[in-house]
């Protein structure tokens, strides 16, 4: 194909789209949560819809497509016309699959058109109340002084909570030992019975019982301090550059027209500065975010480079 020929087809795809845009949307959305009703990235998906679709004009279908930790929801997204009818309710763990998948059917980075990161979730490091130290400083002095003696809960193999402990441990240098379980429920009983001593949790969880003074909370795992906890010091103040979070967000099929990708963003981004939603999302722990769908791509592609190499680094075998 020429230059011309190319110009012509790039202005026909353009016009296409802009056109597409202009008429976007006229009939409803299906909004694909990749887990079983009832968790926590449902809530998002309904708390973040109720005012995108009176932004937008189109009632807002919430589809849960649970299976194989989020592939098969994430993978019916990837295969769908790239229109705008179907969107995916993305979160960060979509960004530990390539560590820890030998093959998977759509590649995070290639396969998804970015719309928005919309929340980022709160997580707390707590320790048991009989846990011998009182700081996030004191217990790391613990640890390296007592290689091996102290135990950490996580929600099972692969899990944020996991994860992201294994990315304290490299990074404050200490050697603590994984306990998974079958959930994070059962991590934070047994945390508050002091069968495990460690633990970061979500904050939604922890910070009630650190509150009624079941467990210590020695610190935030966001690079800043959070208004949701604001008498607690960041790990980063000592671990310089640690993060750890949950983000939530809203993605397309690869290909879809990026004027339509841009009113998405755009009602999103409104949306998100509502007092109202502002609230019901700092309730369930979440801090709104918000940004361009370049944001998102971006923080795709730091994640997946800063998870895939955490979980080769931890010896996690690949399934």
């Amino acid at each position: 194909m020429d230059r011309r020929l190319r110009l012509a087809a790039t202005a026909f795809l353009l016009a296409a789209g802009s056109a597409a845009a202009q008429d976007y949307p006229n009939k409803s959305i299906r909004l694909i949560v990749p887990f079983a009703a009832g968790g926590a990235v449902g809530a998002v998906a309904r708390v973040l819809s109720t005012p995108l679709q009176v932004g937008l004009g189109q009632s807002i279908v919430i589809d849960n497509r649970g299976g194989a930790g989020g592939i098969i929801g994430m993978d019916a997204v990837a295969k769908s016309p790239p229109d705008g009818y179907t969107l995916l309710l993305a979160h960060s763990g979509i960004t530990y699959m390539p560590g820890l998948y030998r093959t998977l059917p759509f590649d995070p980075e290639k396969d998804f058109e970015p719309v928005i990161t919309a929340v980022t979730g709160l997580y707390v490091l707590a320790v048991s109340n009989d846990a011998p130290f009182k700081t996030f400083a004191e217990m790391v002095a613990y640890a390296k002084a007592n290689p091996g003696k102290l135990s950490y809960g996580s929600a099972g193999i692969g899990s944020t909570l996991h994860l992201g402990t294994e990315f304290l441990k490299r990074a404050a240098g200490i050697n603590i030992i994984h306990v998974p379980y079958k959930g994070a429920a059962q991590a934070t009983t047994d945390l508050v019975g002091g069968q495990i001593q460690v633990m970061i949790g979500p904050a939604v969880a922890i910070l009630p019982l650190a509150q009624s003074g079941k467990v210590r909370a020695l610190a935030v795992t966001s690079l800043k301090s959070s208004p949701l906890a604001p008498d607690l010091p960041t790990v980063a103040e000592s671990v310089p550059g640690f993060e750890v979070s949950g983000w939530y967000g809203l993605a397309a099929p690869a290909g879809t027209p990026k004027p339509i990708v841009a009113k998405l963003n755009a009602e999103a981004n409104r949306a998100l500065k509502s007092p109202e939603l502002i609230e019901q999302f700092r309730i369930q722990g979440y801090e709104p975010l918000g940004g361009t769908p370049d944001d998102m791509k971006m923080q795709i592609k730091t994640d997946v480079a800063q998870w895939t190499r955490i979980i080769r680094d931890a010896a996690i075998e690949p399934q």
